[in-house]
């Protein structure tokens, strides 16, 4: 089930276990970030460095995927990416993470995620910072 790969992958974030993570993806894995085409790139290789360096700022970090629908070997998550280590400025991002599997393993992606938008703390009218 396509599924699996997906639940591996955010145990494998959550336990910040690299090589686990890693192994989630195929040899030839491609992501895409349709709304920013010049964050793309292809390998396991930039995927272990892209989250050593998140796991090394961020040791707080967790995965979340609050809903998902599976279609063949498709699969539509919503996402939440959260870390906060208490020095550094807290990491949070929510969004829509499609994920094609290839076997047992993630052979694309694509990224539809953004910051999570704040109130400003001195803001009596509530509106979201910029």
């Amino acid at each position: 089930m396509a599924a699996s790969v997906v639940d591996r992958l955010v145990a494998a974030i959550n336990t910040h276990d690299l090589d686990a993570l890693v192994s989630c993806f195929a040899p030839d894995y491609a992501v895409d970030f349709p709304a920013h085409p010049g964050r793309g790139f292809t390998g396991p290789d930039h995927v272990r460095r892209n989250w050593e360096a998140l796991f090394a700022k961020y040791p707080g970090m967790r995965a979340t995927v609050t809903a998902r629908v599976e279609s063949g070997n498709e699969i539509w998550g919503e996402w939440e990416f959260r870390g906060d280590d208490g020095a550094a400025p807290e990491f949070w991002q929510r969004g829509v993470i499609v994920v094609v599997a290839e076997g047992d393993a993630i052979g694309q992606a694509r990224f539809y995620m953004e910051p999570v938008g704040r109130t400003l703390p001195d803001d009596p009218a509530g509106r979201p910072e910029r």
